[in-house]
């Protein structure tokens, strides 16, 4: 049995084999770092709750059933509250921020306590090249790149310390910058192996796979040979790949074909990440975009999804820009948007209605549909928080050339939320029993640096949100099933064969709150507030929510992918 095979064994045994474990007489009278009494566990699973303890050692489960004669350092009375395993982002974004405030804890207030990161570009490896495009957002957060590869990028997260538990996927794109830059340009057969290289190393450094970001360049440029060749890699190595397809609007059929054939030739798992119907010309298909799923997934393909349950997305204003205007990064963007001519042609391109490129103008009602999040230039924070249309008219100029003028302004860095879904699709994609739960936001906080952004609200509301609307008040979904969206099925999904269920020897990322009271509270006009209801949030047994209130502590570890070969 070859390697992938044998940790998808393990995960399944994991996933399968947690039924709750009754203590014995001589683990009872044994002493516990922490336990947790009177609890309605929900296991992770997918099974009815039951009641019972928890007893926490060294960071690990070390019994779960009848506790009462035990004794630990720390008795938490759940007093009938739910004890569910830690929440697990199925992608996060915290990759700078986490540097920015370790604690994260716009995460650690929804119950996240591990995060998947690395949608497309990683945050490693970087050369100079990489590090020179991305400086305005080092600037913005004042860090200093010190690392070029994972495994010093890892090594700066293990000494600072953090939150939560941190996993990345190695962007296809990253590789394709550092070998080929910010152009569209196609990888000679010899440049194609120096990428593929770059992705082997990240993969034995622990990344968890590979990931694309097919919308943002210089991703789209890349053909699919060239992403077969790369997950390829990463599937030889026992990891997955997560794809932000090529379209999720008007060519989401063609993107998803693309999808299956890179599952079907580079013999990998697939996730897709936030799985949408953008724009409202799609609205309603998402019953054909499950059905294309389930029917690969009935041919043998492994394919899944996350969603975050919201009808606005979020990414960068220059999404809205045609592909060929970013051929060269940034600098050449700003350049072409302050040429009168070529401003005249992205107008066209973004007039007209193609299925060439994800074209997010075409996909929203009118300008009012986009929301300002997250500026870099300082002079333009008055306009966070506003809307398009909004800002046009102050500014005294239509929509379109308001939009040009805030990427000149701000260098291209702008990010904006986005409302172009619908409900019903929304929620037709939560109920899927392949889709697990991505935040798809970095962590942040009210405090400092971080509270001068106005984010999208799923970046403090995203968990407890499903839990109030689609659980407690739709009645969408139950809450065992909630839960296994939020831990065994993202679990399984990462390999995480130690994490994501409640059962003995897994480690102690676990969440005690009341189903009933629980809720967000981040809106998109006050979106910096975080979610109420979490009464303890543990990672790997150390408590980061205590009684409601943040610890401070920083108990987080890195997660490594199947093909990692360094020490853990």
């Amino acid at each position: 049995m070859d390697r992938r095979a044998l940790g998808l064994a393990a995960v399944l045994c994991a996933v399968l084999c947690a039924a709750p474990m009754v203590a014995t007489a001589q683990q009872a009278a044994s002493a516990y770092d922490l336990i947790i009494r009177n609890a309605h566990i929900i296991d992770g699973t997918g099974s009815p709750w039951y009641r019972g303890d928890v007893g926490v050692r060294d960071g690990h489960i070390a019994a779960v059933g009848d506790l009462v004669n035990a004794t630990a350092e720390t008795v938490i009375d759940a007093g009938g509250d739910v004890v569910a395993p830690g929440f697990i982002d199925m992608l996060g974004q915290s990759e700078l921020t986490m540097l920015v405030d370790p604690r994260v804890p716009s995460k650690i207030f929804q119950g996240i306590t591990t995060e998947i990161t690395g949608e497309g570009e990683s945050i490693a490896p970087l050369d100079s090249a990489m590090i020179a495009e991305n400086m305005p957002a080092y600037r913005h957060y004042g860090i200093t790149p010190d690392w070029h590869t994972l495994t010093e990028y890892f090594a700066r997260l293990r000494k600072q310390g953090m939150g939560i538990n941190m996993g990345t996927y190695v962007g296809a794109a990253s590789a394709r910058e550092m070998v080929l830059g910010y152009g569209d340009v196609t990888p000679t057969a010899a440049q194609l192996d120096s990428m593929k290289a770059i992705v082997a190393r990240a993969m034995r450094e622990g990344a968890l796979g590979v990931s694309t970001a097919l919308q943002y360049p210089p991703a789209p440029y890349a053909r699919t040979p060239e992403l077969i060749a790369l997950a390829g890699v990463a599937a030889h190595f026992g990891g997955i790949y997560a794809t932000h397809m090529r379209s999720e609007g008007d060519a989401e059929m063609q993107a998803m074909d693309e999808a299956f054939r890179i599952a079907r030739e580079a013999d990998i798992p697939v996730e897709i990440f936030h799985l949408k119907t953008a724009g409202k010309t799609n609205w309603g298909k998402m019953p054909h975009v499950v059905s294309r799923i389930d029917s690969a997934r009935a041919a043998g393909l492994d394919v899944t999804a996350d969603t975050y349950a919201y009808t606005a997305w979020e990414n960068s204003f220059s999404a809205f820009v045609p592909p060929w205007a970013h051929d060269g990064g940034n600098a050449k963007l700003v350049e072409r948007l302050k040429d009168p001519a070529m401003r005249a042609r992205i107008r066209k391109d973004m007039l007209t209605p193609s299925t060439s490129w994800d074209n997010e103008w075409q996909e929203i009602s009118g300008p009012h549909d986009v929301l300002i999040t997250s500026v870099n230039n300082p002079d333009l924070l008055p306009i966070e928080g506003k809307r398009l249309d909004e800002i046009a008219k102050s500014w005294h100029e239509d929509a379109i050339n308001t939009l040009f003028d805030i990427l000149i302004k701000d260098d291209a860095q702008t990010y904006v939320a986005v409302f172009g879904m619908s409900e019903p699709d929304v929620e037709l994609a939560l109920e899927q029993p392949w889709v697990s739960i991505d935040n798809d936001a970095s962590g942040t906080s009210p405090e400092g640096i971080l509270g001068k952004e106005h984010p999208h609200p799923r970046a403090y509301g995203t968990f407890p949100r499903i839990l109030r609307k689609f659980v407690r008040e739709e009645r969408l979904l139950t809450l065992p099933d909630a839960v296994r969206k939020f831990s065994a099925l993202p679990a399984q999904r990462e390999h995480l064969t130690d994490r994501g269920v409640i059962k003995q020897g897994m480690w102690a990322d676990l969440v005690v709150f009341n189903p009933d009271s629980i809720t967000d509270v981040a809106t998109y006009e006050k979106p910096n507030q975080f979610s109420v209801g979490m009464r303890y949030v543990l990672v790997n047994g150390v408590p980061v929510i205590a009684e409601g209130k943040m610890t401070g502590a920083l108990p987080g570890r890195v997660l490594y992918g199947p093909g990692y070969e360094g020490k853990r």
